[in-house]
């Protein structure tokens, strides 16, 4: 059996652990579980590491269980955040839970003839018939106010001035019970969460100790910070998300290329699965050679691959020249309208009634009248200069017409004016 903390080690991906957890995982088959927070109908790149955590664990030869938080979804967790969070209703819930299911059966194991085939699980299916009364005498007994009160999470909260509801500071009376639950019914020994998290974790193997008499062991991963000090997983748009429908592939492609150096060395070991030796080959030909930016590429490539599939990275590499390379105009072509508008998102768009264009225009009225150029005086110069091109095939003629036929999909020309200019044009 693999040494799961070991390769965790090296990637820096272990912060606080329990002792004993690493002899436990050399003995023997472990089930190990991470909660998921259903606060959307997708998860994001935040969630990549506990993803990638269980994903470590099997490949390790344990057994990974994914829980989601049906019934903590319900409370709320004061962990790392200055506010309550809104609650959710019942079926806001469940679409929600519907959603992370499936992207989690993408990656992990779930062949259930292998004796560490990955498990799903719902906290909601243990707390939805436990009664408040029952609740308080069968777990908060076995927890002083004093144990909780000590929490990093809850003390910073405390001090802090919004305060903290009772919902709140029972949450890890809550967290706690699943641990409980799942080292009693599945015989689950091990806990992995966020190193805001430990405190949690830390109140479900006391509950199994001093509950269950039983034993659990815990390890936390760093939360995964940018070295220009801004908060990693947010693009412009907000978060990246798993989901192509909210994040398409060519954003997230995009978003691992641009990552700074700094971050990128720490991610390529992080969010990756290539060995150590590749690893250390690939830092070494990236000093010194850092605008070829071959770490950002691979980090790319293997993530997206992770993510999405093969297909989807092959497109984004090849979209994302569309902008960049004159000679992409057979590429421009291949693209249907979702991924002509993924990779052109963000560029200027301009509209034109196609009945114009089933006559066909000179090419210099239609840049003037589109506004690309201000007059046709600018426009006929521009072109007559080598600097106009639609659809990456560079306008050679001002008595070039522009008709219905170049359109792409039917309905789009991309015009580049000089070097760096895009515009959109919109038939309709």
């Amino acid at each position: 059996m693999k040494n799961l903390i070991a390769e965790l080690q090296w990637r820096g991906m272990i912060q606080d652990i329990m002792p004993g957890t690493e002899d436990q995982l050399k003995k023997e088959m472990t089930t190990g579980y991470i909660g998921f927070d259903p606060t959307a109908d997708s998860l994001h790149i935040g969630n990549l590491v506990p993803i990638i955590l269980l994903n470590h664990l099997q490949r390790c030869g344990h057994k990974p269980i994914a829980l989601v938080g049906g019934a903590t979804g319900m409370v709320g967790d004061p962990s790392g955040k200055s506010e309550e969070r809104n609650l959710l209703s019942e079926d806001a819930l469940n679409h929600n839970l519907s959603g992370v299911k499936k992207q989690l059966e993408k990656y992990l194991d779930f062949d259930s003839s292998k004796p560490n085939a990955a498990e799903m699980a719902n906290n909601y299916d243990w707390f939805k018939d436990f009664t408040f009364l029952n609740f308080i005498r069968d777990v908060g007994k076995h927890i002083t106010v004093n144990y909780m009160m000590s929490k990093d999470s809850v003390k910073k909260r405390l001090e802090g001035e919004t305060g903290m509801s009772f919902t709140e500071f029972t949450y890890q009376l809550v967290q706690g019970y699943d641990f409980y639950y799942l080292n009693k019914n599945k015989n689950v020994k091990l806990q992995m969460g966020g190193s805001d998290q430990w405190g949690n974790i830390v109140t479900g193997t006391e509950l199994i100790r001093r509950k269950g008499g039983g034993e659990g062991f815990a390890f936390t991963c760093p939360l995964i910070t940018k070295a220009d000090g801004g908060k990693f997983g947010k693009s412009e748009k907000g978060n990246v998300w798993l989901d192509p429908k909210r994040t398409s592939t060519y954003q997230f492609y995009q978003f691992w290329l641009n990552t700074a150096d700094a971050d990128a060395e720490k991610y390529i070991k992080i969010f990756t699965f290539l060995p150590k030796e590749e690893i250390d080959a690939l830092l070494e030909s990236h000093k010194g050679n850092e605008h070829q930016r071959l770490l950002q590429k691979k980090l790319a490539e293997e993530v997206t691959c992770f993510v999405h599939s093969r297909a989807d990275y092959e497109f984004a590499v090849n979209a994302s020249q569309i902008l960049f390379n004159n000679d992409t105009a057979e590429i421009l072509k291949q693209l249907n309208e979702d991924q002509l508008l993924q990779v052109l998102d963000g560029v200027p768009t301009v509209n034109i009634a196609k009945t114009v264009l089933d006559e066909g225009i000179d090419v210099v009225s239609f840049l003037a009248d589109t506004n690309i150029f201000p007059s046709k005086g600018e426009a006929r110069k521009m072109v007559q200069g080598g600097g106009v091109s639609i659809n990456k095939n560079k306008v050679d003629s001002i008595e070039q017409l522009v008709k219905t036929d170049s359109l792409l999909n039917n309905k789009y020309l991309l015009v580049q004016k000089g070097k760096k200019n895009y515009y959109l044009v919109i038939a309709a």
